[in-house]
Parts: C-alpha cells; sequence; structure tokens
C-alpha cells in the first residue's frame, strides 16, 4: 500500500530463495539502489537484508525522513529519468510501488546506465488478496478509484507486464520479464485501512461528496462483515514482483 513496499515476507532478492533473500535475485554484488524510495520503508528492508543501499526520491521532504530513521543509507535527490549516479554503480534496482509512474523512454536508458553488465530491475507492488471472499466484497463496494487494477492479484500482472517497456519505437534495454507472488498480511483496523485507501490517487482527484460517499460505503461494508468489525484484523496481502535483467 505504501510506496516503499514492505517486502520482508515478499522476499527483495530471488524467486527461487523467496524465504532467504529478495526480488534481485542472484545479483552480482550487495548495491541496490531503492529508486523512488519515498520514507525508506523498503530501503529498510534492504538494509535489514544486508544490502549496501543508495536511495534516490524526487519528492524533497520524503529524504529527510529517511535520512532520520536510516542515517547510515545515502539518500539523494533525483527521479527515475534522472539518477544521480555514475555509470555502473549498483548491482540491482528496486522500485516500490512505484515503476508505473516512470517514463521508461527516458527511464529505462537511465537504469540501464546505472546497473553493471547483467544487473537486476525489479518492481514490486503491493496488492490485496481479493482471492479471499471478504477483500473481493470491499473492492466492488469500492469501486475502481479506490481499489484499482495494480490493487488486486487478479490484474496486477496484466498492468504492470509491460512497466519496464518504453513506448514503441524506443529499443528496450532488459531482458524478458518474470513476475512472482509473495503472500504476506498488515494488520489493520477498519478505520486505518478506510483512511489509507482514502489517499489513493483516484480518491483524491474525486469530489469530496463522492469521495465521502465511497469512504462511507466502504465504512458501512467493513462493519458489516465478521472479519473486519471487531478491532485489528489481518488484511491478507500479495507483493508482486516484475523482475527483468539489463540487456
Amino acid at each position: 500500500m505504501a510506496r516503499g513496499t514492505d517486502s520482508r515476507r515478499a522476499g527483495v532478492f530471488g524467486f527461487r530463495q523467496a524465504q532467504h533473500g529478495t526480488a534481485a535475485g542472484r545479483a552480482p554484488g550487495p548495491r541496490v539502489l531503492d529508486l523512488g524510495a519515498g520514507t525508506g520503508k523498503l530501503t529498510a528492508t534492504l538494509v535489514a537484508l544486508g544490502a549496501e543501499v543508495i536511495a534516490v526520491e524526487p519528492d524533497s521532504a520524503m529524504p529527510a525522513e529517511l535520512r532520520r530513521s536510516l542515517p547510515t543509507v545515502r539518500a539523494l535527490p533525483g527521479s527515475a529519468e534522472a539518477i544521480p549516479l555514475p555509470d555502473a554503480t549498483v548491482d540491482a534496482v528496486l522500485a516500490g510501488n512505484a515503476m508505473h509512474w516512470f517514463d521508461m523512454a527516458v527511464a529505462g536508458p537511465e537504469i540501464a546506465r546505472v546497473l553493471a553488465p547483467g544487473g537486476i530491475l525489479a518492481g514490486l507492488w503491493n496488492v490485496m488478496d481479493d482471492r479471499v471472499e471478504w477483500v473481493a466484497g470491499l473492492a466492488r463496494v469500492g469501486g475502481s478509484a479506490a481499489i484499482g487494477p495494480r490493487d488486486t492479484p487478479a490484474s496486477w500482472r496484466a498492468e504492470t507486464a509491460g512497466a519496464h517497456l518504453p513506448e514503441i519505437g524506443v529499443a528496450a534495454r532488459f531482458g524478458s520479464a518474470e513476475q512472482a507472488e509473495f503472500p504476506h498480511g498488515q494488520r489493520r483496523t477498519a478505520d486505518s485501512l478506510v483512511a489509507t485507501i482514502a489517499t489513493r490517487a483516484g480518491m483524491l482527484v474525486m469530489p469530496a461528496p463522492e469521495q465521502e460517499t465511497t469512504l462511507g460505503r466502504m465504512r458501512a461494508f467493513l462493519a458489516s462483515r465478521p472479519e473486519t468489525a471487531r478491532g485489528e484484523f489481518t488484511l491478507p496481502m500479495l507483493t508482486g514482483v516484475l523482475r527483468v535483467r539489463r540487456l
């Protein structure tokens, strides 16, 4: 749900070794760029796994929070389209809930530039597991503005399968994509879940009366379900991972 995907249970260095590693696979070394790092949620996971992490974030306010919580991490202003690093600096580039915002016609060559030969680019998305009946019901009640196509496993694969590709006419810089899903959960209350959904882009651009009506329907739905009506509950989640290798 947050930009800096919490992927401790997803594995952040290998599909085949999800219990011990992560989405980057067996990267050539421990140098990892967290691109679009936000306040550092994914960064903290990478540090805990023993990686040497560089965090890059375009929002000038967010790196300040990251530096406070992770003072040993090198945090830099920049974007996927303008990465402030020399050529072949890192072995892996990870983007938590961010790759779909990249202009890959520009960002693709830029990411390839900072990756060492054979390096890994991996995008991670936290999605709500709508294979669970009450989660599917919440998605129906909220509509696509609240829980969109990248927010459920039913459609995230199709929505992100080409996230590493530039527009037609520009050469791709990466090989064939692999996708995988890793289950986990978040402890929530009805209020905290609705508050998080209210911050999504589709909700923020809604007219205020429509937004309040939508959020009210979701609150009423959660209050009506035995799984979610009484205090804390676990929201079933998956972290979906798209992984490609630099050509």
